[in-house]
This record gives structure tokens, sequence and C-alpha cells, in this order.
């Protein structure tokens, strides 16, 4: 009786310690999933009320493109699929509730711009080194193509609705014009990702 009560209690360990463990992996599942649907609101949030600092004075908004901050960053915390939808939905919701940007063809222009931002960002930064140049390389390949991706929608519209979309106006749109939030984005966005990344909050 005595060896059958200490086989119980030692083939209960190991079940024990697999409930337990089990149990913590779903506990932190779960506060994963919270925390990354906390962000995801916060940064949607600030998508939508950084636009009204600068919206007094609409070309003081083109320039420092102000949506394109927390997208960038949704993509670097929450990972490439969060930043995909939180930059697709962003514009497009913005235009519904406040009236801006106006829906055609500038939300939905940014709608696909944002989204390329945000999961080229956070899908390359999972696949490279969490170091400082990486975060350029990672920042600077994300808006170099969300701004194609811009450009290729805006000549798609242009299209459908008879008008032309030169390339100066894409030189335009996309780099001249917003130099300033060019230079601000690559200045604070790593600072700022590195600073989470100590704080174990990126993906």
């Amino acid at each position: 009786m005595k060896g059958s009560a200490a086989g119980v209690r030692a083939g209960g360990r190991p079940f024990l310690s697999v409930h337990f463990q089990e149990e913590s992996l779903m506990n932190t599942k779960t506060r994963s999933a919270t925390r990354d649907l906390v962000l995801a609101a916060l940064f949607l949030a600030l998508a939508f009320v950084l636009p009204m600092i600068t919206g007094h004075v609409p070309q003081i908004g083109n320039m420092l493109c102000p949506m394109h901050f927390p997208v960038l960053l949704a993509g670097f915390v929450l990972g490439g699929p969060w930043g995909l939808a939180l930059g697709f939905a962003a514009p497009l919701l913005r235009s519904v509730l406040f009236g801006m940007p106006p829906m055609y063809p500038i939300a939905i222009a940014m709608a696909f711009e944002l989204a390329t931002y945000g999961a080229v960002a956070g899908f390359m930064y999972r696949k490279v080194q969490h170091t400082l140049p990486m975060i350029y390389a990672t920042l600077v390949t994300s808006m170099v193509a969300g701004r194609l991706v811009w450009g290729a929608v805006r000549f798609v519209l242009a299209g459908l609705s008879g008008s032309s979309f030169p390339f100066s106006a894409f030189l335009s749109g996309a780099v001249l014009t917003a130099v300033p939030g060019i230079v601000a984005q690559l200045i604070l966005i790593p600072l700022i990702v590195a600073a989470l990344q100590k704080a174990k909050l990126t993906a």
C-alpha cells in the first residue's frame, strides 16, 4: 500500500507540473492578447488625435504626416497583421467619423499606404536582429514601400475617374511635401522603438 501511494504521489507530480505549465501558458497568451488589444486601441486613438493637432493648418499636416507615426509604431510593437489592419482602418474610419481626410481619393489611397507601412514594419522587424541599424533599415523600407503603394493606388484611382496622376504629382505628394515628416519619422521612431524594445514591448 505504501509503495502504491508513493507511486501515485510520484506519478502525480509530472501530471501536476504539466497542468501548471499549460495553465501558465494560457494565462500568458490571455495577457498577451489583452495587451495587444489595449495597444492597438491606443495607436488607433493616436491616429485619430494627432492630425487634430495640425488639422487647423492643412499644409503643416501634409508636411508632418501625423497618422504615419502611430501606424509605423504599431507595426514595430504589435507585428505585421496588426500594423496592416490598423493602417488600413485608421484613415477610412477617420474620414467617416470626422470627414477628414476626404474619402476619395485621399483616404482610400492612404489606407493602402498606411497598411503597407504597418505590414512591412511588422513583418520585417520580426525577421531581423533588433539593433538600431536594422530598426532604421526596417523603417526606411517601410516608408519607401508605403509611398510606392500610395503612388500606384493614386494612379489607378485617377485612371478610374478619368483624370491623370503624373510622376511630378507623385514626387510632390510622396517626397517633396512630406520632407519634414520624413525627417521627424527617421529621428523619432527609431528612438521610440529602441526605448520600447528595452521595455520589452516590441513584437
